[in-house]
């Protein structure tokens, strides 16, 4: 049968390295950074990622070793539902026991924006960035990953990372109308960043607030956050995948986010 034949093939190009799988993924510790929200909202704060021994080879367990783990569902690289926001909240399937499976496993398109970012850190993508974009590399096709490159992730200390100032965080993020566009007009999954969170630094001022939130949970899509190593993926052409934990009711979780790429 056809899929059979692709999927033997598959297999045997992964085996043979003609495909090679790049991680996503930063490494969950407690030095992990996590999103800063304005103090001045009062609105409540995640927990950093912790870990708990519970025995190691020891008195507690004396053949295994295992622990507790504590974070917030949206710790490091991790996946926002569309429950994860208020305008969200009423669509079907849209937590992260509930969103369908075949989301999660998608083609993805990398918008680099590295320069733009260097040298500004509050760059917005817009409407016409992406069209420029797909001029060189073609339309982003329905039912893909977005995946906005600017190797923030890169950056090596929480401080630099972060960038927060006295007015807030300076982070990368989109125009509003490009999240618009992106979900309403090439139908994507959803959109993803290597940022601490899916909207810029600024997104508490703009109008809508965190409009990537905003907007693009609102159309039932859903975000990725956090991303690394996306300067190893081509523009077009990689297959992502990202699944999150199967919690019920979950707004989001950590989750290793793994892309297959095609060797040149």
């Amino acid at each position: 049968m056809p899929a059979q034949n692709t999927i033997t093939d598959l297999i045997q190009l992964l085996a043979s390295g003609t495909i090679r799988v790049v991680d996503l993924t930063r490494t969950l510790e407690a030095e992990t950074p996590i999103l800063q929200l304005p103090e001045e909202m009062g609105w409540g704060k995640s927990l950093p990622f912790s870990l708990e021994e519970i025995s190691r080879y020891d008195d507690r367990g004396p053949a295994w070793y295992w622990n507790n783990l504590s974070c917030g569902e949206h710790t490091g690289t991790h996946f926002d539902a569309p429950i994860h926001w208020v305008t969200g909240q009423e669509h079907e399937h849209h937590a992260t026991d509930s969103l369908p499976i075949e989301k999660f496993v998608a083609p993805a398109f990398v918008i680099d924006a590295v320069a733009e970012a260097a040298a500004d850190p509050d760059f917005l993508m817009t409407v016409d960035f992406v069209k420029a974009w797909e001029a060189q590399h073609g339309k982003i096709t329905p039912g893909a990953w977005v995946l906005y490159r600017t190797d923030w992730s890169k950056k090596t200390s929480n401080e630099d990372y972060l960038n927060m100032g006295e007015d807030g965080g300076h982070t990368p993020g989109w125009d509003p109308e490009t999240v618009k566009f992106l979900s309403q007009e090439r139908d994507v999954i959803g959109v993803g960043v290597e940022t601490v969170g899916t909207d810029a630094g600024i997104g508490p001022t703009q109008e809508p607030m965190f409009p990537c939130h905003n907007l693009m949970h609102g159309a039932n899509r859903c975000g990725l956050a956090s991303l690394c190593n996306l300067d190893q993926l081509p523009p077009a052409g990689a297959l992502l995948i990202a699944a999150p934990l199967k919690i019920k009711n979950g707004s989001g979780s950590p989750l290793r986010v793994l892309a297959l790429v095609p060797e040149q």
